[in-house]
């Protein structure tokens, strides 16, 4: 049974400022573990294999709550989803904050995690108080604002930790997502549920969890895979049995987590597989250039410092913070299809020149400031093509699964670099060949180059 729906209450810019200062938090408090994790590892004497698992959780949890958040947001209005997300990812940043030991610091990573969800409840809001038009370009604002807050929190996370302590650094982004959160609560409108009487498909729900952790811990073990093929031939017949039982219980769902008609859509479908295609080529091009930024082979690499490093990487941070509302805009002027080929020529050309032109510091920096350019625009793009191609009662499933794609596809894109660079690395050598960065860079170009294959078949069944 499906509510009917009263006619949408129009906002303003202050609404739309609300969720765009809540990306920006959310974005922040997301990205403070990454850049101190020497710090934390010294701090709470862990081994760096437990600082990778502090530095993973979070992204597990976010690929696991996406898809859930988007789907009840969908079910029982984003707002009110989207105000008890949060209460959660407050006190995740709480638990953080206050962690003595690993242990309690995970807790509160995994916590925290859950503010990816904000994202596909934000898209939802914004399509049911917006004209198409303008809900576009909210959307890019709202994208870009969090990659924003992530440039912050990575340039803030190092001076606060160090000239207070690792406890503030989770403590003051917390505090502004708790201020944001008040600030949706008192500005935005409330969003009638869309089917209220619906209940929770649990069974498609833990199988849908279950895929995505099969899948991200095959992705963890990949590079490794020729020591264990055992474990990982076992990991890929659950990742089967997995998928073959969701698939069975969605179909006789009468509320399915997801509809699985929508996925059968040519618009839909290959919408994600481009998604996955670029982010597979924009996280090899962010593993990539660091690498050989510190490398100092014969004849390549520049042995750059972590400061150094970060200063190179400046503009691209810069040009992914802008990308979103661009893409926003983009999209809106000349189409989503147009902008997506545009931005997937410019990935694919820029991934395979740096392949063969990396000989001076420039060359790097305007190559990777182009890709987060370019990636950033296609994204925001889909995710406006995916948001407006379904019914307003799908907007958060539809959106939460492009998500989820991404990260998916920046998992693929860092493992399978580093697994190219391990094989490039002779023996006794601290560094990889040349040919390993040559590789890799060709092999991101090419993901990232076929996807333009599938740019057609978006605007197939897609809803006018």
């Amino acid at each position: 049974m499906t509510t009917t729906l009263a006619p949408p209450i129009r906002v303003g810019k202050a609404a739309v400022a609300a969720l765009g200062l809540l990306a920006t938090a959310t974005g922040a408090l997301e990205s403070v573990v990454t850049p101190t994790l020497p710090l934390l590892q010294r701090e709470l004497s862990i081994s760096p294999a437990h600082g990778a698992l502090l530095s993973i959780t979070m992204l597990i949890t976010g690929a696991l709550v996406t898809p859930v958040a988007g789907n009840l947001g969908d079910r029982y209005g984003g707002k009110r989803v989207m105000l008890r997300l949060m209460a959660v990812v407050s006190a995740g940043g709480l638990v953080s904050s206050l962690a003595p030991n690993l242990p309690v610091l995970l807790l509160g990573q995994v916590l925290e995690g859950a503010m990816v969800g904000a994202m596909p409840l934000s898209f939802i809001l914004v399509r049911k108080h917006l004209p198409d038009g303008e809900s576009q370009v909210a959307i890019g604002v709202v994208s870009g604002l969090f990659v924003g807050g992530g440039m912050l929190g990575t340039l803030m996370a190092g001076p606060i930790a160090e000239q207070l302590s690792r406890h503030w650094m989770f403590a003051i982004p917390t505090l502004a997502i708790v201020v944001a959160t008040l600030f949706v609560h008192r500005v935005m409108p409330d969003d009638p549920p869309a089917r209220s009487d619906a209940r929770i498909d649990w069974p498609g729900l833990a199988l849908l969890s279950g895929i995505l952790l099969t899948l991200m811990s095959g992705l963890a073990m990949a590079p490794d895979a020729g020591s264990q093929p055992l474990a990982l031939g076992a990991l890929i017949l659950l990742l089967a049995a997995l998928v073959a039982g969701w698939i069975s219980v969605e179909r006789r769902s009468p509320s399915p987590m997801v509809d699985l008609h929508l996925l059968a859509k040519p618009g839909t479908w290959s919408s994600y597989v481009i998604t996955f295609a670029v982010c597979v080529g924009t996280a090899a091009s962010m593993y990539l250039v660091p690498q050989l930024f510190a490398a100092s082979g014969d004849g390549y690499g520049f042995g750059a410092g972590s400061t150094d490093i970060g200063q190179y990487l400046l503009p691209g941070t810069v040009a992914g913070a802008i990308s979103g509302p661009l893409g926003g805009l983009a999209a809106r002027r000349f189409g989503s299809t147009a902008v997506v080929a545009a931005g997937i020529g410019v990935m694919s050309a820029t991934l395979l020149a740096m392949a063969f032109v990396h000989t001076e510091v420039w060359h790097l920096v305007v190559g990777k400031t182009l890709v987060a350019l370019a990636s950033g625009v296609c994204i925001t793009a889909m995710v406006v093509r995916t948001a407006t191609s379904v019914d307003h009662t799908a907007t958060g499933t539809a959106t939460g699964l492009v998500l989820v794609t991404r990260v998916i596809g920046f998992a693929a894109g860092v493992q399978v670099s580093g697994a190219v660079l391990t094989a490039g690395t002779r023996p006794g050598m601290d560094d990889p060949a040349e040919s390993a960065f040559t590789t890799g860079f060709v092999i991101a170009g090419a993901v990232t180059a076929l996807s333009m294959l599938l740019v057609r078949a978006m605007s197939k069944g897609v809803k006018k």
